[in-house]
């Protein structure tokens, strides 16, 4: 079965590397440079897992974790928040997403991350 991930990043160039390296080991990958139709992107993939970074046009990752945690329908896929701000631990914990990433990352790590995560999610 192929996990279902959803990224959300405003750097395009960062979304098709992610992208590319998800896909390569199986994954089935959408990919967003915005969040202004959020609701209607998950109910479209039905993701297992959510990437999310912090730097994003319209509301943020933090504001857009914060709203995913909130909502009933959507509070059980796990997020995974990423960013290169110094202070990324604090922004995921503010956010209330289940794992974070520090930019830049090991591709491995990437998807060793996102393989628990979705596993975590099949599992409950």
């Amino acid at each position: 079965m192929a996990y279902k991930i959803l990224v959300y990043d405003d750097d395009k160039d960062i979304l098709e590397v992610i992208s590319a390296i998800l896909k390569m080991r199986g994954f089935d990958v959408e990919c967003r440079n915005h969040c202004r139709d959020m609701p209607g992107d998950i109910d479209a993939h039905e993701p297992d897992v959510i990437l999310m970074d912090n730097w994003l046009p319209d509301i943020g990752g933090v504001k857009a974790i914060q709203y995913l945690k909130n909502h009933e329908i959507f509070k059980h896929i796990p997020v995974i928040f990423f960013s290169a701000n110094s202070h990324v631990e604090e922004l995921a914990k503010e956010a209330g997403a289940d794992y974070m990433l520090k930019k830049p990352f090991e591709l491995k790590e990437l998807q060793n991350m996102v393989t628990l995560a979705a596993e975590t999610t099949i599992s409950t």
